[in-house]
Formats: C-alpha cells, structure tokens, sequence
C-alpha cells in the first residue's frame, strides 16, 4: 500500500493532539478508522511512528522523521493549490495577513480598504499576532504577508522597510501636561502615573527600553491590552501614556507632549517567506503597502494618514 494523503494529515494531527480520540473529532472520523489508518501507513512503512505505551500518545524517532517530511509535503500541495486557483488579473483570489497589534489602530484599516477597494474580488483574512508568531506563521506558509517592526528576524523571513514610525508622549484634557508645548524631561515621568500597553505589545518593550536607557522609574498605574482602551483610559482619567503619532492624530481630545529626549523612532516593515510560491494577491498588496510607505515617508511630519 502507497500512503496517501490522509494518511499524512492522519498522523499529523495524532501527533499534534497526542490523543486519539481529539485526533479523530477534528478529523471527523470514527477513532477505531483513525487508529486502523495509522496501523496501515506504519506497515507500509515498515516502522512505527507513534508509541502508544504513555498517557499521551507521541512520535517516534521514525515518525519524527516522516512527519517533517509530511508536513513540507502538504505544506507544498497546499502552495501549489493556491498556485493553480490564483488568477493574475486579480479578479479573485485570497490574501493572509497578519499584523502586530499597535497597527491594528492606524494602519490596517486604510491598507485594506485601499487593497479591498482596487481587488474587491479577492478575499483579506486579517490575524492580530505578535511579531515572533507573525514570523513562525510566515515561515510555516499559513501566512503570504506580515506587518512588523524592522530589526533581528528569523532565517528564511524576508523584511521589506514600509516608512518610520514615531512615539510620543500623550496626555487627555484632565492632565496638567495638557497643551504644554515645553519639552518634559524624561526624569519628571518619575512624578506621573502612567497607563502603557501590556508586555505583550512590541511598543512596551520599547518604551521600557527607553526608561530602563535613562534611568527613569514612571509609575505604571493601569496595563491595557488593547489601543483603543489606553485612548479612552488616558481621555478619562489624568494618566499619561506613550502611542505612535499617528494613532494620537487620530484622537483629537489627545494632546502630544514633546519629551527630551524623545522616544527612538522604528522602522516599520513588511514581511514575507523568502521561499516559496507568491500569490499575486500577496504581490498586489505588497506593491500597495510599499506605495503607501511612500507617502508617509514623503509627508511633512504630523500631517493625517487616514484614507490613503
């Protein structure tokens, strides 16, 4: 007997699961056929790929083997699937993108609606992931494009700078920094409490690195998870924050506070797998991304970005 697909999403997902019996309800199968497949493909083989003797069920030496090799097979036919459906007119087509979540508040909406407005006919699946996911998911090809920050990335992403973005401090109507145009010292945040995104944003390790660079020790009140919480606890309360200039424009009861010295500035990129088949969907839109990078690049500092 030649293994078959099923075969190889058969034992992937045991191995995934490590149970049989969850393995079976994804797959939509009856176990005892699960099980009686995975026999099948391991006489095929003339090994076995699964040890069955511990509380969770686990790959082999051999089947840690195959399964590398089944996983770049479907990985492959998956490629080659979308290969033969994409149709270089645009007329349709499907487009996997994910961004780290600080875009989500100004960037993502004007590139797909501009992307979504030129290609109407081709489907956007848009993820919120942070940027060391972005690029697993990259390289594992269930993503054609990621938006992230510029900088270290993992072998076999391939980074495309998009234009820089800008940090600054930002205050609401009750704070008494509002409408100062004075720099503030970064040693004055010590007196303010501060409401900063979690640990789980990219921009929160930037700014720690800038307080932990000048030996500052602001006090972090409330930890948020999401932009537009911060804007509206920074609207409400006399609690300080840190955003991109460009989510802070967006805002117009928040009020920029220049700081001395300012926040370093970070390039923002586009993603991609190095290998690999690219779809004209993930060509369209990177070519959008890069017209768009342009523009703000070209812009005189502080003017809008929304619609283009």
């Amino acid at each position: 007997m030649q293994p078959e697909l099923r075969h190889l999403r058969y034992l992937l997902a045991v191995a995934e699961h490590g149970n049989f019996t969850r393995a079976a309800e994804e797959l939509r199968i009856a176990q005892p056929t699960l099980s009686q497949q995975i026999k099948q493909l391991e006489k095929a083989l003339g090994a076995q790929l699964l040890d069955r003797t511990g509380r969770t069920v686990r790959l082999t030496d051999a089947g840690e083997t195959y399964a590398r090799y089944a996983r770049r097979a479907l990985r492959d036919l998956a490629a080659g699937e979308r290969a033969v459906l994409d149709v270089h007119d645009l007329s349709r087509g499907h487009l996997r993108l994910a961004v780290t979540p600080t875009f989500t508040a100004y960037l993502t909406g004007p590139l797909v609606a501009g992307f979504h407005t030129r290609h109407p006919g081709i489907s956007v699946e848009v993820r919120e992931l942070p940027q060391d996911r972005i690029e697993a998911e990259l390289l594992a090809d269930r993503l054609d494009l990621g938006i992230a920050f510029h900088g270290e990335h993992l072998p076999g992403v391939e980074a495309t700078e998009l234009f820089t973005e800008t940090l600054g401090l930002v205050v609401g109507p009750g704070h008494p920094f509002a409408g100062r145009t004075e720099p503030v010292p970064a040693g004055e945040l010590n007196d303010h409490h501060l409401a900063l995104l979690s640990r789980d944003f990219a921009t929160r390790l930037h700014i720690d690195a800038y307080v932990s660079e000048h030996r500052v020790r602001p006090r972090i009140a409330v930890e948020a998870d999401s932009v537009s919480a911060l804007t509206e606890i920074v609207r409400r309360t006399s609690l300080a924050t840190v955003l991109p200039d460009a989510v802070t424009r967006d805002h117009p009861w928040l009020s920029p506070v220049p700081l001395s010295p300012a926040l370093p500035s970070r390039a923002v990129a586009l993603l991609r797998r190095a290998a690999g088949y690219r779809s004209a969907a993930a060509g369209a839109f990177a070519e959008l991304a890069a017209r768009w990078g342009e523009e703000v690049r070209g812009r005189p500092a502080g003017e809008e970005t929304e619609g283009r």
